[in-house]
């Protein structure tokens, strides 16, 4: 078999599910075919990353279309969180049904936009050309859109316009940045679509127009930064994850701010390599890391929504990515090992508010009490979800942020170690505040206990166990897989 055909076949399986989805009769029979079609999706994607493996980069249509090492990895994370967050719709929907909250209408409208969205963000990994990747980004802002008011209420509307209106513009920022870095391949010689292939811009890059690069990547990581969630251009974010339904919430925290991030990591071994100024393009990614760690901070002390506060706690988090990212050689490793226990952890939380507020009715933080009372399997994993993401020991989240430090350490950003430090430290001990209150004070109101399903169990306990076992030994075949999706971007372990 054409093993071109693997790429095809990721783009093309979500598109036809979620055209099925359109002809269902039933929501339940619209909520299976999204965990059945999503295991689907798994499976294709684990045969196109050992494909990678054993064959190295694979193309398809010429070379317009690329999986290799770095975007096989994201294609993983990607269809992990997908399958996650389509069985736990089956049973967040499910309860939303039963309460005449979810008719047929609305599951066809939702099956339809959630495997639209996969097509788009699983089409940005897979694009070697530029611009391509630029007008798959569009897309996954034009349908996700739609699904953040899946339930039409005054607020969902006014999140949906503000992510609308802020990432068209990102995006907008981003197209200009296409364009200069595709103009700055005047002096190499690259014309047309070769312009734009990043294969070509990758191996020609000592002989780009550096000024114009320089230029394209500040409006690259404008634009795509928005997407990403990174501070200051991170106004949609809280608004958006909090409106959602929690599926679509864990979708957007755990992946969809990780494609907008794979886009800027595309662009940096080029830039690093064009300018002639070595750690030109690190230097900026580290300065909004740690921008968006510190803002990040500051509002998660003073959150009372449990959704908003996992919304900063991403922002935190892709600042912290950006970090590792900035400070390149194993810093490069450790930002690829963050983004995995960030994306596994962060859809834990997001499953465990959305619970939790459908039975408590409210996600305010004020009101949520009890909780390992009341739902022990769904306040277990909000609570130990917060203290993974704080970097309490032994979870992964501490492992990837202390490989972060000792790479501040080595290269002796002293600055960088001291702001990373104070942020997360305030992190750490505003969100902790938070999770004990919600653990162990009484509830005011009386809750009915729940009665958890062995699905419930596994989306909870199997995430969090993953994040354990990683923090307490990391498997050689994994730290491969980190370490060759970092030498892509020009970071070694």
């Amino acid at each position: 078999m054409d093993a071109g055909l693997l790429i095809w076949f990721q783009v093309v399986v979500p598109v036809l599910v979620g055209a099925a989805c359109l002809l269902m009769q039933s929501p339940r029979t619209v909520l299976a075919s999204v965990a059945g079609g999503s295991v689907v999706m798994a499976a294709s994607a684990a045969g196109a990353a050992w494909a990678v493996h054993a064959l190295g980069p694979i193309h398809a249509v010429g070379e317009w279309f690329l999986l290799d090492a770095l975007s096989a990895y994201h294609l993983v994370l990607l269809e992990i969180v997908f399958c996650l967050s389509s069985f736990y719709a089956w049973r967040y929907f499910g309860h939303e049904q039963e309460a005449g909250h979810f008719d047929l209408r609305i599951a066809r409208r939702f099956g339809a936009l959630w495997f639209g969205a996969a097509a788009s963000m699983t089409l940005v990994l897979v694009s070697n050309n530029l611009g391509i990747l630029w007008v798959s980004v569009e897309a996954t802002t034009l349908l996700t859109a739609f699904l953040i008011c899946l339930h039409v209420t005054p607020s969902s509307l006014e999140a949906m316009w503000k992510y609308l209106i802020m990432c068209s513009v990102g995006v907008a920022f981003a197209f200009i940045g296409t364009l200069l870095v595709g103009a700055s391949a005047g002096p190499a010689r690259l014309s047309g679509s070769d312009a734009l292939l990043w294969t070509r811009l990758s191996a020609a890059a000592g002989n780009l127009d550096p000024t114009l690069l320089k230029m394209g990547f500040i409006f690259l990581l404008v634009g795509y930064g928005t997407k990403a969630g990174l501070a200051p251009m991170h106004g949609w974010l809280p608004d958006a994850h909090s409106q959602a339904p929690a599926p679509v919430s864990a979708v957007f925290s755990g992946f969809l701010l990780n494609s907008a991030l794979y886009c800027i990591m595309r662009y940096v071994p080029i830039v690093e390599s064009g300018t002639g100024h070595v750690g030109w393009a690190l230097d900026i990614l580290t300065v909004f890391g740690l921008v968006s760690i510190l803002i990040a901070a500051g509002f998660i002390v003073f959150q009372r929504d449990a959704k908003r506060l996992l919304a900063y706690s991403s922002v935190e988090h892709m600042g912290i990515i950006a970090l590792g990212l900035g400070l390149g050689g194993f810093g490069t490793f450790a930002a690829m090992f963050h983004a995995a226990n960030h994306s596994i952890c962060k859809s834990v939380g997001f499953f465990s508010a959305g619970r939790l507020g459908q039975m408590y009715g409210t996600h305010d933080i004020t009101k949520m009490k009890g909780v390992l009372r009341t739902a022990p399997v769904w306040g277990g994993g909000f609570f130990v979800s917060l203290l993974a993401l704080i970097g309490v020991a032994p979870f992964a989240i501490f492992m990837s942020e202390f490989q972060i430090l000792r790479t501040a350490l080595d290269t002796g950003s002293i600055v960088a170690l001291v702001l990373f430090l104070a942020g997360t430290s305030i992190v750490f001990v505003g969100a902790l505040r938070h999770a004990v209150s919600v653990a162990w004070e009484p509830p005011d109101v009386h809750i009915e206990p729940e009665h958890a399903g062995v699905l419930d169990y596994v989306l909870v306990v199997l995430p969090l166990a993953a994040l354990l076992a990683l923090g307490l030994y990391l498997p050689d075949f994994v730290s491969g897989t980190f370490a060759q999706a970092a030498r892509v971007i020009g970071g070694a372990p």
